[in-house]
């Protein structure tokens, strides 16, 4: 990597969810040399794995390709994936900073064409789709990655299963000889925009997250719909693969509980209405019912919480629920709580649960860290006394993809200026 040079008129952006992508082309496009790191083996971030932007409730991919085809035109990004900041020291306008690549095994010259994946038999838990199928050891992330690249798990590259994809490729992309590798660089402003993690929704234990098949959360729902998702798009009972009757939504899974998350996440509310959609396509006659603490919709979101409102099949309950249990026998789960309205109890059976689970963001993890304002959740704030690193989207606050888009665009701004002030 002795090929990578920058200069303290450089910016890196580390996270190509849409808020890096956006804030990397954003400085590129005026004038900056960027660097992008991501940690995945593609970009897209978390964007890539939904079934629809909310609220036009259109497809993910076109927004991306657009972005994808900016950054591919303009020669000012850089941009390394499966790569990782190890160290970050200096002040604003003149930061050292280490990365860290792990290997992926396959280089440039790979063509997609999939023969390494036919002959590999190790098969491992999907990532892309939160564990739900299998793929291979060797394998393309997803079908729209960028870049489009297989990768191949370390756990088969010193094998003979790794010998057989090596052997398998006529094109010589199988490199096995590939390995961890470091390179520094001198930048004059950092934008954090590594994105968020769902709450470990096994931390529940009273909703039965990993030990109940048909209790799943709202981002694997996500991958259900999609229909490059395990089930091509088909929502279906994990436990049996068969169709859903009935659906509930638990809001605040996890969320504005001092045992678990304080805060709410602000956008959970309008993600399930989003979802009971989903499923109200599929199965005209699926019961979907949303239990929820308060609805959060606000200004002009307050229409789509007004339209699945008249929906007949959906039914909103103001109720915190309290325990889920299994029948062993059906897998149907029987929830309880209380309605917080009329003060009746209740007792509900459903095919299929969703958990409504926050927004975690992913923090800076050097040592040591650098200087930079933290709220008391680990979400970035802006402190003009502590100027050179900003936050951009989820990592600042749990928050939506348009919104997550405007906040890059301002922390590329204040990059730009930190260099400017130098």
């Amino acid at each position: 990597m002795s090929d990578i040079q920058t200069t303290n008129q450089s910016i890196l952006v580390v996270g190509g969810g849409m808020s890096g992508i956006t804030a990397a082309l954003e400085a590129a496009e005026a004038g900056y040399d960027v660097v992008l790191v991501e940690k995945n083996p593609y970009l897209g971030g978390r964007v890539a794995q939904l079934h629809q932007y909310f609220p036009k409730l259109c497809p993910p991919n076109c927004g991306l390709e657009i972005n994808f085809k900016r950054m591919r035109i303009n020669p000012k990004i850089r941009f390394f994936t499966m790569a990782e900041v190890e160290k970050i020291s200096g002040e604003e306008g003149d930061y050292d900073v280490g990365i860290k690549i792990s290997p992926r095994y396959v280089n440039e010259k790979c063509t997609c064409c999939g023969k390494c994946t036919e002959v590999c038999e190790v098969e491992l838990g999907n990532p892309f789709n939160f564990g739900m199928d299998k793929i291979k050891a060797a394998y393309l992330p997803h079908e729209f990655a960028f870049p489009m690249r297989y990768v191949m798990d370390p756990s088969i590259a010193g094998t003979e299963e790794g010998k057989k994809c090596h052997d398998a490729c006529e094109y010589g992309a199988i490199d096995l000889d590939m390995s961890e590798t470091h390179f520094d660089l001198k930048v004059g402003a950092i934008v954090w925009a590594a994105g968020w993690e769902p709450y470990d929704a096994s931390k529940v234990e009273y909703y039965g997250f990993g030990e109940y098949k048909n209790v799943i959360t709202n981002v694997m729902l996500e991958r259900l719909a999609s229909f490059n998702g395990p089930t091509e798009g088909k929502i279906l009972r994990p436990s049996d693969g068969k169709t859903v009757k009935t659906v509930a939504f638990i809001q605040c899974a996890g969320s504005r509980d001092e045992n678990h998350l304080p805060y709410c996440s602000g956008i959970c509310c309008l993600a399930s209405m989003k979802q009971a959609t989903y499923i109200r396509e599929q199965y005209p006659d699926c019961d979907v019912s949303i239990f929820f603490i308060d609805i959060r919709a606000l200004d002009r979101l307050e229409d789509f919480y007004t339209k699945v409102q008249e929906d007949e099949k959906i039914t909103f309950i103001k109720s915190k629920i309290a325990n889920i249990t299994e029948d062993e026998e059906t897998g149907a789960l029987m929830l309880e709580g209380e309605n917080t309205n009329t003060g009746e109890q209740i007792r509900m059976n459903f095919d299929l649960v969703v958990l409504a689970t926050g927004m975690v963001p992913n923090k800076i993890n050097t040592a040591p860290s650098p200087n930079v304002s933290c709220d008391e959740y680990g979400f970035l704030t802006y402190d003009p006394e502590k100027a050179g690193i900003y936050g951009a989207g989820c990592v600042r606050r749990p928050t939506d993809v348009a919104s997550s888009v405007q906040d890059a665009t301002a922390a590329a701004l204040k990059a730009i200026q930190s260099i400017a002030r130098r």
